[in-house]
């Protein structure tokens, strides 16, 4: 991808899943890479694979639910490696509960993980970016938040808003050079869906809906993501693309 060599990018939730997969292709394209996880040690393991391929990468533990942490850690990163030029927004947390079974505490945790978090880090990550009149910012929203899911209806709350606050501040601050983008996966072999669905049902009748007849694996979204944050896109601002296997589709 054009113009991601020397870049330095932020990427939260990269220990594990889709973030550890973001961070070992932006490592690949030449980013300089600084992870964001409550796992320090799973963080620092994919930083040092990315170290050990040739590139450059920190760990930090930080909690993105706490505004204090992430301006902590951001500060931290920025004096290690530099201004941040991309951020990916891919921390998240679930447990699939019916809403009308649901408890105020599952709400707040899902809603501090999913919504706040990313709040938290955009704000700390963008108002750098805007004084320096240039950044790209890719939210990993999912398509739950534009279709519904069945058991996650405060994370599809939290996926939704998130998507809102992509378009909404992708028009605030497109004069400051800064563009922002979401990226909605489908069902993905993770840990978050593992936690989702223990007895594999779930898993089961996803793949007999799925087109392409088979879950999504983390590899099959960094390129997307290197895109959004490439010299390539340069002209996509405040977009939502689904990356699902087609089951889900739009116009």
């Amino acid at each position: 991808m054009r113009g991601l060599a020397g870049k330095h990018a932020l990427v939260t939730g990269g220990g594990s899943g889709i973030g550890e997969a973001i961070c070992k292709r932006l490592g690949e394209e030449g980013c300089i890479v600084s992870i964001f996880d409550l796992d320090l040690d799973s963080a620092a393991t994919v930083a040092d694979a990315i170290i050990s391929n040739g590139g450059q990468a920190r760990a930090y533990k930080v909690d993105i639910t706490s505004r204090q942490q992430v301006e902590i850690g951001v500060e931290l990163a920025e004096a290690d490696q530099g201004p941040l030029f991309g951020l990916v927004n891919n921390a998240g947390w679930d447990r699939a509960i019916p809403f009308l079974d649901s408890e105020p505490d599952h709400w707040d945790k899902v809603i501090d993980i999913n919504l706040k978090g990313p709040v938290n880090v955009t704000h700390a990550v963008v108002t750098e970016m805007a004084e320096r009149g240039e950044g790209r910012v890719v939210f990993i929203a999912s398509d739950a938040g534009r279709v519904g899911s069945s058991g996650e209806s405060v994370y599809s709350a939290c996926k939704g808003g998130i998507i809102a606050l992509a378009k909404t501040l992708a028009r605030e601050v497109a004069r400051s050079g800064i563009t922002l983008n979401c990226l909605c996966p489908g069902p993905t072999e993770t840990p978050l869906l593992e936690n989702l669905d223990p007895d594999g049902k779930l898993v089961d009748a996803l793949k007999r809906a799925i087109p392409l007849r088979r879950l999504g694996q983390p590899d099959d979204y960094p390129g997307l993501v290197c895109f959004l944050l490439s010299d390539d896109a340069a002209y996509m601002t405040g977009q939502t693309i689904s990356v699902s296997g087609g089951l889900t589709m739009h116009s």
